[in-house]
Formats: structure tokens, sequence, C-alpha cells
């Protein structure tokens, strides 16, 4: 028995609606992607005796082209008709930086009106955590320059209020980044508003300096998904190499959550992520260190 096909009021079946269907009908805004690539970094360090600081670094490209040429942004671009966001996000990455084979996870949709001068475009972000001195950087496309630039940020202030909406609590955090020859700054206001069970939370630029489009406001929320996202999983790993040390590690863990942890609890935390090997690190001037890999067997663990 053949199922007799659906048509809809005017009595059109779904064959007939898409062949007369007009597209232009509906404004159609432009999709663009953007990605946050975060990697941990070695500092100088004058004393010998002791493991190199590290920083947390981000990856940005030097507009080329306007608007706001000069100024700093999330590599990027936007996506074909005929192609994925994550088709988009991997060929962006690659012509703008070099970068390629690089696990990208969706982080977020940005789709304020008025976020970009040209049009009304809506924005996919992705985030990554890469071992940096595996990979070439190099800058390409419609970027000048692309850099890494040591990422930091600072709780300015937080109020909260009883609204009849709820619970209404504003924080104003401050971002820096720095290299070698510039410095960037923006500071984002998050509010979060509390009703029963419903959470809404939005961000608000207060002020920039050189960084384009709403990217501080990106920036600020992947690396606050980020501190959430590296208690409870194995994403730190991706910033190491094959082979570390479980001082390095921690060090790892500490520039991205911003505070400093005890080694014998930080050890009892990573034990079952990690697995003892028969190598060391010699460092001069003080005991050779012992060598730990990821231990893939966690995953099965959670």
């Amino acid at each position: 028995m053949t199922q007799k096909s659906l048509v809809n009021k005017q009595g059109q079946t779904e064959e007939e609606f898409l062949r007369t269907y007009d597209a232009s009908q509906f404004e159609r805004p432009s999709v663009t992607v953007d990605m946050l690539v975060f990697t941990v970094m070695d500092e100088q360090e004058e004393n010998y005796r002791k493991l190199s600081p590290k920083s947390l670094k981000i990856l940005l490209v030097k507009r080329g082209e306007h608007p706001y040429l000069g100024r700093w942004a999330l590599p990027g671009g936007f996506v074909s008709p005929h192609e994925s966001l994550e088709e988009a996000a991997t060929r962006e990455l690659f012509t703008e930086t070099n970068l390629d084979n690089i696990y990208l996870e969706q982080l977020y949709t940005w789709g304020d009106v008025g976020r970009d001068p040209r049009t009304r475009v809506i924005s996919t972000s992705y985030m990554a955590l890469v071992d940096s001195s595996a990979l070439r950087l190099q800058a390409g496309d419609d970027a000048d320059e692309a850099e890494w630039f040591r990422l930091e940020d600072k709780w300015l202030k937080e109020t909260k209020t009883a609204t009849p909406d709820g619970t209404v609590t504003e924080k104003w955090v401050e971002l820096r980044l720095a290299n070698e020859r510039e410095e960037l700054s923006a500071t984002i206001k998050v509010t979060k508003t509390v009703s029963g069970r419903i959470v809404r939370e939005t961000r608000e630029i207060v002020e920039t300096n050189k960084i384009a489009f709403d990217h501080a406001k990106m920036i600020q929320y992947a690396l606050e998904r980020l501190r959430g996202k590296i208690e409870y999983t194995d994403i730190a790993f991706a910033l190491m190499p094959e082979l570390f040390t479980l001082g390095e590690l921690q060090q790892v863990y500490e520039v991205i959550l911003g505070k400093e942890l005890l080694a014998a609890a930080f050890r009892r935390k990573v034990a079952d992520k990690v697995l003892e090997t028969n190598q060391y690190r010699k460092h001069a001037g003080h005991r050779p260190s012992k060598y730990y890999r990821f231990n893939p067997a966690w995953m099965d663990q959670t």
C-alpha cells in the first residue's frame, strides 16, 4: 500500500513546495567561524636550578584588511555554502596560520546584532589546545601576522542585586594580552541572572584596546570554559609533549587555573591520568625528574 503524500494548506507536496520555494523571501545572514587556539609556553628563568615558568598563550592574527585593519583578531573567516562549519574552521585556520590537523571543539555561537560592521554575521567559535613546540606558525590569507600572545585575566569587581526577574550578579573582568612587541587589553562585563532553575548569562565589552570585533568576549568566555574543563577532562594533556614530568604538568594546571596547587594533592588528583616511565629528565643543578605519559585507559574509567 502506497502512503499518501502529505500536502500543506496550499495543497502542495514537499517536492512541489521545494520546487517553488523562494529563498530570497528571508534575508540571510552571513556565517563565520572563529578559532581560539591555546598553548602553554616556557618563559625565561634566570635561576637554572628551577623549572622555567610557564604562561598561557592564545593565537591571534593581525588583520590585513578593513574592518579593524591593523588590529588583532582570532583566526577565522566566512563559511562557504558548500562546506560544514568544521570544514570551514579547519580551512580558515590553515590558510591564516599554516596550522593543520588540530582537533577543534565547538564552543559557542555568537549572534549579537551589529557585532560585525560589514553585515549581519553569526559566528561559531571553536577551541583547541596544542603543544606549540610541534607546530610551525606562518601568517597567510588576509592576515598580516600570526602571533602567540600571553594571556592573563583579573576580576575587577562584583555586585549582586535582587530584582523581580531574579538574582543578578555582575562581574567585571580585565583581559591582558602581550607579546614582545605589543600589549592588548579589554574589560568585559559578565551579567548572570538566576531565576529559579533558569540561568541567563550575557557579556558586554566595556572597553577594548587593539582587539577586533567582539573577540575579547570570545576569549574571556573560552578561558572560563577552559578552566572548568581542565578539572574533569583530559584536555590539559593536549598541551603536553609525549613525555613530561609531574612538575611540568602541575605548572600547566596552575597557569590555566591561575593559582598555585599543593604538590601532594595534585599528584593524587592526576594519579590515574598518567603512566610512570623508566626515563628521566636531567636538570642541571638538581636531581633528575621521572618522565610520565598520558594514560589513555583513564578515559575508560570515567
